[in-house]
């Protein structure tokens, strides 16, 4: 398959790919995107191909979480694919992995003994809890660790009990940070000419991601509750009702709150003593809602976000996810692009988060078929025909 020129910032460098569900995808997906060689290793035996919880192989998860890759079927538990698993390790940059610990050890598999075979190697985990410590062995999941890692206990409405973030945000940021993790090593190698280990998991991710409002406990001890649409600090942000529906709007600080009482005709506002410091507006906030929903409702959201963003206030619509992909702007970033696949055909998976000027990343092929690329990476690693044939024959591949 042809690259587009100038979208493989990555190419130099081979990514095995151990990880299945979503946090390991996730990031070997952000790898493929840039461009890297990435080989993802499945089970010969596996029904359909398909990650658990993944939904079918064929299914819009999978299809957008495995763009990009190349995939091999090997079992692993027998020596002979053991052997290849090495023998692709010996030529690769980085390894990724989501095994438990006694899994990779037993397999031999694990850093200390890849690193034998190719010191260079950048060798990155992820899991649930972390690699060490008292739950290290507890299965990960993406709710537990939103639970665990305090993001449910600040989202929601005032009052409402906890509540699940809309997206896997555990799973995602975990893949995310550990790209983020193996692009530093692959620069550190450059200068040490040194492998090493990069382990993150979906519980530092949360903590991480609590940011000011883990920073409010930490420096202030203040827990943070629930504030539902309101931003915690920044008064007034938050969703308020209009003609026809809901828009959000951003105007804290002074001159933003002055703004934005001058674009909605209601100068009076200002400097009602209710709100007039920062302080006012935190202590009355229901009261302000109020008073901006009953001058907001007149007229519909576009009139609204037109007016305010003239004004240089921050306001915009809530789109359901069809309304975000029709969206104006979101086409104009290219966050949905098209990819063909063998059986599905012509599709959209979504674009890239961050564009580079001279070398962009590429949605170049369509998630791989179960095995589709196994002949083909065997041959690179120097198998004969007859060899491929045997380790077919004995359900090694």
């Amino acid at each position: 398959m042809a690259f587009p020129r100038g979208s493989r910032a990555l190419e130099r460098f081979t990514v095995l790919d151990l990880t299945r569900v979503r946090a390991g995808p996730t990031c070997v997906r952000e790898l493929a995107d840039w461009g890297a060689n990435v080989i993802k290793i499945e089970l010969p035996t596996e029904p359909g191909g398909a990650d658990p919880l993944g939904g079918p192989r064929e299914g819009p998860d999978f299809q957008n979480l495995h763009r990009n890759k190349r995939s091999i079927t090997l079992n692993l538990k027998q020596p002979e694919a053991l052997a290849a698993f090495k023998r692709m390790v010996r030529k690769a940059d980085v390894v990724v992995e989501n095994f438990r610990p006694d899994v990779k050890r037993r397999l031999g598999i694990d850093y200390k003994q890849l690193a034998r075979i190719n010191p260079k190697l950048i060798y990155a985990s992820i899991s649930g809890f972390g690699q060490t410590g008292p739950y290290a062995n507890r299965p990960g999941f993406d709710q537990i660790a939103q639970g665990m890692g305090g993001l449910m206990s600040i989202t929601g409405l005032p009052g409402q009990g906890p509540v699940r973030v809309g997206i896997p945000v555990a799973d995602l940021t975990s893949g995310m940070f550990l790209a983020q993790g193996i692009l530093v090593a692959l620069l550190e190698r450059e200068k040490s000419g040194k492998g090493q280990w990069v382990h993150t998991s979906l519980l530092q991710a949360m903590v991480t991601m609590l940011d000011f409002q883990g920073a409010r406990w930490l420096i202030d001890s203040e827990i943070p509750p629930q504030a539902g649409n309101d931003h915690p600090t920044g008064i007034p942000t938050g969703v308020f009702t209009t003609a026809d529906g809901h828009i959000n709007i951003a105007a804290s600080g002074q001159t933003m709150y002055r703004r934005l009482c001058t674009a909605i005709g209601a100068p009076e506002l200002m400097d009602d003593p209710r709100f007039k410091s920062l302080a006012d507006r935190s202590k009355n906030r229901k009261q302000m809602n109020a008073e901006l929903d009953k001058i907001l409702v007149k007229k519909p959201s576009a009139e609204w976000i037109e007016a305010l963003n003239r004004a240089g206030v921050p306001s915009g619509p809530i789109l359901n996810v069809r309304q975000v992909f029709e969206n104006e702007q979101i086409k104009h970033l290219g966050m949905a692009q098209p990819v063909r696949h063998p059986e599905r055909g012509e599709m959209l998976v979504q674009g890239l988060p961050a564009t580079l000027s001279r070398t962009p990343g590429a949605i170049r092929r369509a998630a791989p078929t179960h095995g589709e690329h196994t002949d083909e990476i065997l041959r690179e690693l120097g198998y004969t025909n007859e060899e491929i044939a045997a380790l077919r024959k004995d359900a090694v591949v």
